[in-house]
């Protein structure tokens, strides 16, 4: 079993910045895909970021590319997404996932665990 702990969202003005985590517990971290997911109000997930295991490989939706990056620390068991720039459109509760397949994956039906998720909010 793994556990996923996020934290790190908060409220924070349009242009800001932000650094949700993620860590995990119960199993071996370091050969698990981590994924971060977003639901904004009334709307479905969505796909923000992954990474695959060793940190080498990652993937992005095209509207936070250049401002979002993923990584993660192996050694802490936490994966990161340092947001930048952010916008109004940015407002949703962040999920992160993992997953021990070869991935990344970029669905969240590759996902077997989920975080409970953490709250950004954008103001302008």
């Amino acid at each position: 079993q793994v556990q996923l702990v996020e934290s790190g969202g908060g409220l924070v003005q349009a242009g800001g910045s932000l650094r949700p985590s993620c860590t995990t517990s119960g199993r071996t971290f370091t050969t698990y895909a981590m994924g971060w997911f977003r639901q904004a109000p009334g709307e479905e997930r969505e796909f923000v970021a992954a990474i695959d295991w060793s940190g080498r490989t990652t993937y992005y939706t095209d509207s936070v590319k250049g401002r979002f990056t993923v990584s993660r620390e192996n050694a802490d068991n936490t994966v990161y997404l340092q947001m930048n720039r952010l916008n109004l459109q940015d407002t949703a509760v962040y999920y992160c996932a993992a997953d021990d397949k070869y991935g990344p994956g970029l669905t969240d039906d590759f996902y077997g665990y989920w975080g409970q998720g953490t709250l950004v909010t954008v103001s302008s």
